[in-house]
C-alpha cells in the first residue's frame, strides 16, 4: 500500500467496516458517511451485495475512500477491483492471495495476530497490516508486544473495537487507524436508521479527534 493512501487512513483514524445485505442501502449509508465527516468505507465481502455496493459508492461518491474487507480470494479480488475498490483487506493472510494482489497491483492490508504471521507478511514485502481480531487477540498488550521487535510494522487493529477502547489503541505509536463497526451495525443499516447512523458517524469523528 502506497504512504500516501496508509496517510489517508491515519487521517480518518476509523474505518467504518461495513456489511450491506441490500444493494439499495449503499448509496444512503455512503451519503451518511461523506455528510457526518468520514467519508471512508471498508465494504466487507461477507454478502452477496458487495461488489454492487462498492460499485454504487464508487459512482455516487468517487471522493470517498472505499475498500474491500473479508477478501478470501483472487475471484473476490478481482471483483473488489472492477467495482473500484481501491484496497482490500482480508481477515488472515493467505499468500496466494497477496501475490494475487501484487500482481494486479492491489493493496491488500491482510490480518495478522501472531509473529510467525508479521514474518511471513514481511517475507511478501507488506508492512502495513490488519491486527486481527484484535481485542480477541490480547488487545493493547498483544499489539505492543507485536510492534516491539518489528520496527517497520504497522497495525489497523479491528475486531472488539468501540467507543471505550479505540482512543487507547489510537495512542500507540504506529497503530495508523481502527477498523470498527460500532456506528454502522448490520442492524441500523438493515433498518435504514441513517439518522442515528449519522448521530454515531459524528460521534466517532468527534471522539478520536
Amino acid at each position: 500500500m502506497s504512504q500516501e493512501m496508509i496517510n489517508q487512513l491515519k487521517q480518518f483514524k476509523v474505518i467504518p467496516v461495513i456489511q450491506i445485505n441490500k444493494v439499495e442501502h449503499a448509496v444512503p449509508l455512503a451519503k451518511v458517511l461523506v455528510e457526518n465527516g468520514l467519508p471512508v468505507a471498508e465494504v466487507t465481502f461477507r454478502t452477496e451485495a458487495a461488489a454492487e455496493a462498492i460499485r454504487q459508492m464508487r459512482e455516487a461518491y468517487p471522493e470517498m475512500c472505499i475498500g474491500a474487507g473479508t477478501v478470501l480470494n483472487a475471484k473476490q479480488v478481482e471483483l473488489a477491483k472492477e467495482a473500484g475498490s481501491e484496497f482490500v483487506v482480508s481477515p488472515g493472510l493467505n499468500p496466494n492471495t497477496v501475490r494475487y494482489c501484487q500482481e494486479v497491483n492491489m493493496p491488500i492490508v491482510p490480518g495478522v495476530n501472531n509473529p510467525s504471521q508479521v514474518e511471513q507478511a514481511l517475507e511478501l514485502g507488506l508492512n502495513f497490516l490488519k491486527f486481527f481480531p484484535a481485542e480477541a487477540s490480547g488487545g493493547i498488550s498483544m499489539v505492543k508486544s507485536l510492534l516491539a521487535p518489528y520496527v517497520d510494522v504497522s497495525f489497523m487493529p479491528t475486531g472488539g473495537i468501540g467507543k471505550g477502547n479505540v482512543n487507547d489503541y489510537l495512542g500507540i505509536d504506529r497503530i495508523v487507524c481502527c477498523g470498527g463497526t460500532w456506528m454502522v451495525s448490520p442492524a441500523l443499516i438493515e433498518s435504514e436508521q441513517w439518522d442515528e447512523i449519522g448521530r454515531l458517524v459524528r460521534e466517532a469523528v468527534e471522539l478520536v479527534k
